[in-house]
Order: C-alpha cells, then structure tokens, then sequence
C-alpha cells in the first residue's frame, strides 16, 4: 500500500510540473491538429476526415506516442486522441509537427463529456492506455473502466465495438474486471501479464508501458465488448 501511495505521490508531482508548460495553452490555439469546438462535429467526423474510415478513439492519451504509432501505421483508421491537460498535449503536437499524419486529430476536453462529440455509433474502437487509478473508493466514479464510463462508451460505440484497456495497476485492474460485466459488457483476452502471453503479438507500447516493462513490471490487459 506504501508503495502505491508513494507512486500516486510522484505521478501527482509531475503532474503539476507539467500542468505548468509555458506557452502550452497558446500553442494548442494555434494548432491544426486540434479540434477546439469538437461539440460541431458530432455525427459529422468523417465529414472532418473526409473519408468513411472507422474511427478509433483513445482517451487519456498522455504524449501521444500510441495514437501517434497506431495512426501512422494504419492510414486506412481515423483517430482521435483526448487529452485533459494541456501540458501533455502539447508534447504530442510538438511530435506532430515533426509527422505526416493525415488521420489523427486532437482534443483537450474531459472524458465525462465524450457523449456530446460523438453520436450514438458513431466510434469503432475505444483504447485506455494506464488511466488514473483513482484510488480513493469516493472517487471510482472517475476512474474510465467505472460502469458510469461504459455507460458513456456504450452509447457512442458500434454495436461491434470494443474497449481495450492496459495497465499496470493491478488493483484498478481487478476493479476493472468486476466492474465492468456489472455494466452489461462481457470481457475475454483478459491477462495479467500481457508481455508474456499470446496477446502481445501486434502491441503498440506506450511511454509508461516501455519504461515499465524495461523495469519487469506486469502489464495487465483486457478487450471488453457488448
């Protein structure tokens, strides 16, 4: 329990530090891979994306790295990334600028509003890559696998659609995996030790997940579907 703790302590810290990135909010303005009135595009993406290609969202998308990977390595997929805090974000467009990816947007919004940007439907696929644990039972509501989420995610995904969500935080993870059946949602590539089993084969990492597996770290993984 102290070593949670201290490591919820840490990740509270450079959360700080980077919620303080100067000039971050300014250079989101400026960007042309960020939607800032997202709420105008709500049954109407592929409109933005001028194509019929599935779209794939992932909330909470850190640096951008994953989506980042993922888009440039199927052109045939639109993405979306959501991001809360603008100093994240913001490192994600600095390595867009360096990239030619033509089927990845941004957004800075809080995930309890995805509802009104995306129409019933309206998603393919939904990833959540280490999200906060919230560890705090007051606070379960919050945390993105909560059945208060699914509800959300049920509505603007496909009916084939799929949640997939990594982490290496095995209490939110055996949180995850009691409460989301409680949602009406069935579960299967369920795995506790993701980098040694069958399911690894065509992982996109993140930047936690490398530097966590660098340390021998366990990372747990699910697909959850209707």
């Amino acid at each position: 329990m102290l070593f949670i703790v201290n490591k919820l302590v840490i990740c509270m810290e450079i959360n700080m530090r980077l919620r303080n990135v100067k000039g971050a909010r300014e250079n989101i303005a400026a960007s042309q891979f960020v939607i800032h009135n997202p709420e105008e595009y709500k049954g109407k993406w592929r409109e933005l994306f001028q194509n019929n290609n599935p779209i794939h969202i992932e909330i909470g998308m850190g640096k951008g790295k994953f989506i980042q990977t993922l888009a440039s390595n199927n052109p045939n997929i639109n993405y979306i990334g959501i991001e809360k805090f603008s100093s994240v974000l913001i490192r994600a467009i600095e390595k867009s600028n360096e990239l030619e990816i033509e089927n990845l947007y941004f957004i800075r919004m809080d995930a309890e509003e995805i509802v009104n940007i995306f129409e019933e439907g309206e998603v393919n696929q939904i990833y959540l890559n280490f999200s906060d644990p919230w560890p705090k039972d007051r606070h379960a509501k919050r945390r993105l696998t909560s059945k208060e989420f699914f509800g959300r995610y049920n509505k603007i995904l496909k009916e084939d659609g799929v949640v997939i969500f990594k982490t290496d935080n095995r209490e939110l993870f055996d949180f995850s995996v009691e409460e989301i059946p409680q949602a009406n949602w069935k579960l299967k590539e369920v795995t506790y030790d993701l980098h040694n089993s069958e399911f690894v084969q065509g992982n996109v990492m993140t930047e936690y997940e490398e530097r966590f597996v660098t340390e021998g770290k366990a990372i747990n993984r699910l697909v959850a579907y209707r």
